[in-house]
């Protein structure tokens, strides 16, 4: 799944074809992509709006338009956002169309059908339950030390709560806790304040390494150039079993926690 680093990097992409451009048309033939409303709706709504700015909240790609309007994409497990000539042929798995005014499509392709759109009047509607964005000024140590108070939870199963903090997946968690000489499975309580220092840099460090390295291109994940992402080369631990640990030499170890893979160094991290 496109986590943070992911999504900002497809943002990113987007700005220079799609900003300034205007909708004409959409096309779908999956309805389910689109949440709230009819196909024919969505359509009727985006009709003569062009883009204003592209941003991000958490997973979740913002498309503002020049009246105020948002449409908002996430692209789940699978999907792909590209902009293209509209007579680029399209496989079976690009269910969504939206027609721009200068011929080309922005294309949802989506294997696995997960991904969902909405055209929202208040973004809030859509992204109100996110907790604070891990790389804004916002997002404190202090934050941090309130979010893991009293909170039972192995660490990593927080990290992964959108409602605590926004955007972290199951890579950069593993990643982040590994920079932090954290294991995945202490109790978010337990840790001390050294601790969740380390922590709040290592999930920094882990997302801004993502972001500059373009996303991990480990399944599905392309660029909307279709470029891979190279994070990939840079994961400490994340898909690494049985592999020695750059820092100690010790098998990385995989385990499975609530219900996710998990990936740490026994050795580095306690």
């Amino acid at each position: 799944m496109p986590e943070l680093p992911e999504v900002e990097t497809v943002v990113r992409g987007l700005r220079d074809p799609l900003i300034g451009q205007t909708f004409m048309g959409v096309c779908c033939d999956w309805p389910r992509h689109i949440q709230g409303l009819s196909v024919t709706a969505l359509q009727e709504r985006l009709h003569g709006r062009s883009v204003q700015a592209i941003t991000r909240r958490g997973k979740y790609l913002l498309i503002q338009l020049h009246d105020g309007q948002v449409l908002v994409i996430h692209l789940r497990m699978s999907g792909r956002l590209s902009v293209v000539a509209a007579e680029t042929p399209a496989d079976k798995h690009t269910h969504t169309r939206f027609l721009l005014a200068d011929g080309r499509e922005l294309r949802f392709w989506d294997q696995r059908k997960f991904g969902r759109v909405y055209l929202v009047e208040d973004v809030a509607e859509v992204v109100h339950k996110l907790g604070p964005e891990p790389l804004s000024g916002a997002f404190t140590v202090e934050v941090l030390r309130e979010l893991v108070n009293g909170r039972k939870r192995p660490i990593k199963s927080l990290l992964l709560d959108q409602t605590l903090v926004a955007g972290i997946g199951n890579i950069y968690a593993d990643e982040a806790l590994f920079y932090a000489r954290i294991h995945p499975t202490r109790p978010a309580h337990s840790l001390t304040q050294e601790q969740i220092g380390r922590l709040h840099a290592g999930i920094r460090q882990a997302l801004q390494l993502g972001i500059s390295r373009g996303g991990a291109s480990l399944q599905l994940f392309i660029h909307p150039d279709g470029r891979s992402g190279d994070m990939q080369t840079a994961l400490r631990v994340f898909r690494r079993a049985g592999l020695l640990c750059y820092d100690c030499g010790t098998p990385i170890a995989k385990i499975v926690l609530g219900g996710r893979s998990t990936h740490f160094c026994p050795q580095c991290q306690v």
